[in-house]
């Protein structure tokens, strides 16, 4: 990838209160910066800071980076969690069981 080729980076926050924030951003460091001085009154962190990055990843295209922030925010705790620890098989077990559940659900 060249230098000036834009990345994308979707992140993950634990606030102050315990919850996750996640969001996407071409500069992390600034980004977390506006989140921890509290630079958007209405911002969901906000009032929950102090926050702590807690997992990033970076993509190539900002297509990539939009789809995959909006599949973490619609996780559940558990399954953030096991992102946060790096713990594939964790989440692939969480799919397992929220799949199950589903399917009870409909007989």
């Amino acid at each position: 990838m060249s230098k000036h080729q834009k990345q994308y980076v979707v992140y993950v926050l634990e606030c102050g209160d315990g919850s996750y924030y996640t969001g996407i951003t071409a500069s992390l460091d600034q980004r977390f910066r506006e989140h921890q001085n509290g630079v958007d009154a209405k911002a969901y962190t906000f009032s929950r800071r102090p926050v702590n990055l807690v997992w990033s990843q970076s993509f190539a295209t900002e297509q990539e980076a939009f789809v995959t922030e909006r599949q973490i925010k619609g996780w559940s705790r558990a399954k953030k969690e096991a992102l946060i620890r790096g713990d594939w098989e964790g989440i692939h077990d969480i799919v397992k069981s929220e799949r199950k559940r589903r399917e009870s659900k409909k007989q």
